[in-house]
């Protein structure tokens, strides 16, 4: 038998190397795609130490861009074959502080990549799946997808959105035989938010709250941060099991808050965020 396909966008580090190492030992093909293909060393690397270099090809694709998605999926279905079993929409990116003092090309950027990206490879995917009438698409959100965070608030609103947008669309193509899933990761240490943009300009009257709110914000992920291949162990999980669950939280703080937000008032759930963080304390 042939072996199952997957794509995977951003694999270049995080959850998606993981996803990528971890579907490869499992027995899947995995066409790993990354925005620049000149940061492939740690992927290598990892594909190596595996011992499943046989197993993943690499593939450039840039997510924000119409021509690359065409190029990337071309190239992807050249080496499968046509076929394509399931993909991992894990490509992501976030700008941290107050709303005001981001830049608007940050919060464009953040939106470009995690939601319109997202929309742009599924839809030059849907005829591949609609033709073979099956095909799963795992999307990598986050708590943040139904939990607000302060000074996260244009990462939250990409995720909230890309949720949204999930559940709605659920509804045509499940008539094609396509299963959409939703993993939705907790605090764990990767490098979106080590390579993310902070803003907390000199002058800015939320300067003080900002910088604090990154301070708490480091610490609470230091102390209760999880080990992220969890993450790639769940993608793998919800990619073979027959029946996945729709909504997939991963960590105790992502399974937590997924129960609170439909039971609390939401500012209960605020003050009880500004009380762990100690935000409060900086307010002006």
């Amino acid at each position: 038998m042939s072996k199952r396909t997957v794509l995977i966008t951003g694999t270049s580090a995080g959850f998606g190397m993981l996803a990528a190492v971890e579907l490869a030992k499992r027995g899947w093909h995995v066409i790993a795609t990354m925005r620049n293909l000149e940061r492939r060393g740690r992927l290598d690397a990892a594909i190596a130490e595996a011992g499943v270099a046989s197993s993943v090809d690499l593939v450039q694709l840039d997510v924000t861009d119409p021509a690359s998605i065409a190029r990337g999926v071309a190239d992807t279905l050249a080496l499968t074959g046509g076929k394509l079993d399931a993909v991992v929409n894990n490509a992501g990116v976030a700008a941290g502080g107050a709303f005001e003092d981001i830049p608007d090309a940050d919060l464009r950027r953040v939106i470009e990549t995690n939601f319109f990206g997202v929309l742009g490879l599924t839809r030059a995917l849907l005829p591949t799946f609609r033709k073979q009438r099956a095909g799963r698409i795992v999307f990598i959100s986050s708590e943040a997808g139904f939990n607000g965070q302060p000074a996260n608030s244009i990462y939250v609103a990409s995720k909230w959105a890309l949720e949204g947008w999930v559940e709605s669309v659920a509804y045509e193509l499940e008539q094609f035989g396509i299963e959409l899933v939703l993993v939705e990761p907790g605090p764990y240490v990767t490098d979106i938010w080590q390579s993310s943009s902070r803003v907390a300009p000199a002058d800015s009257p939320y300067r003080r709250w900002t910088e604090n709110a990154f301070r708490a914000g480091d610490a609470h992920v230091a102390a209760d941060g999880g080990d992220p291949q969890d993450v790639a162990v769940k993608i793998a999980k919800v990619l073979e099991v027959k029946h996945p669950r729709f909504r997939n939280p991963v960590h105790r703080t992502a399974h937590y808050m997924h129960i609170v937000r439909g039971k609390l008032p939401s500012r209960w759930i605020k003050r009880g965020v500004e009380a762990y963080l100690g935000l409060r304390k900086v307010r002006l």
